[in-house]
């Protein structure tokens, strides 16, 4: 069974986001060799269609009109075939159920009871929507008496995804989830000294 570090910085050190995107582009043309030298050296003419006064002011940057939204990493119950856990991230606005955030963003939610009639459809009396809340516990309503009832013999970190808001319309912050916990193929080493309710270590 594999483990799953979380760092001091309260994010997960094996979950960290790959934003570095290569992209190379070609600046010669191949075909400009065969062009003949007139029209290689042939200099290109601009039309101005219109002018800006002079004592216009500059155009300031655009203020980022996003609104507010929590990310959100997903852990697969299965590792990758290096030993690295699966992690997909997505962005949702607060103020829903996290339930309808896994379906929309196409987050495996039932794993075996994914079939017609294996499970109740989000009313929280079958109890297969588990997940386990890993980080970002303070962005979520506390548990409800339905968890309570069908929850009392797993973890507190356990929910149920139909039972579980997430924040406000205007929340941010990072939330990581393990999906399917009973099945999970890995266990989350959290140190003793890091509180997961500490809203500073999800930034």
């Amino acid at each position: 069974m594999g483990s799953v570090q979380l760092n001091g910085s309260g994010l997960v050190a094996s979950l960290s986001q790959n934003h570095i995107l290569s992209h190379k582009t070609k600046l010669s043309n191949p075909k400009s060799s065969l062009r003949s030298k007139h029209n290689a050296t042939r200099a290109k003419t601009i039309r101005a269609i219109s002018t800006a006064p002079a004592s216009q002011p500059p155009v300031a940057d655009e203020p980022n009109d996003e609104p507010p939204a929590v990310d959100f990493a997903f852990v697969h119950s299965v590792l990758l075939p290096d030993g690295t856990p699966d992690v997909h991230w997505r962005r949702a606005c607060g103020g829903q159920k996290l339930r309808d955030i896994m379906l929309d963003s196409n987050i495996e939610l039932y794993g075996p009871y994914n079939k017609p009639l294996s499970n109740c459809a989000g009313v929280g009396t079958c109890a297969t929507c588990m997940v386990e809340i890993v980080n970002g516990k303070e962005l979520l309503n506390p548990r409800t008496d339905i968890e309570k009832e069908k929850l009392k013999r797993k973890p507190k970190n356990w929910r149920l995804a139909c039972q579980t808001n997430v924040g406000n319309p205007d929340s941010t912050g990072l939330v990581v989830i393990q999906q399917l916990p009973e099945w999970k193929a890995h266990e989350w080493n959290i140190p003793k000294n890091l509180p997961i309710d500490d809203p500073e270590t999800s930034t």
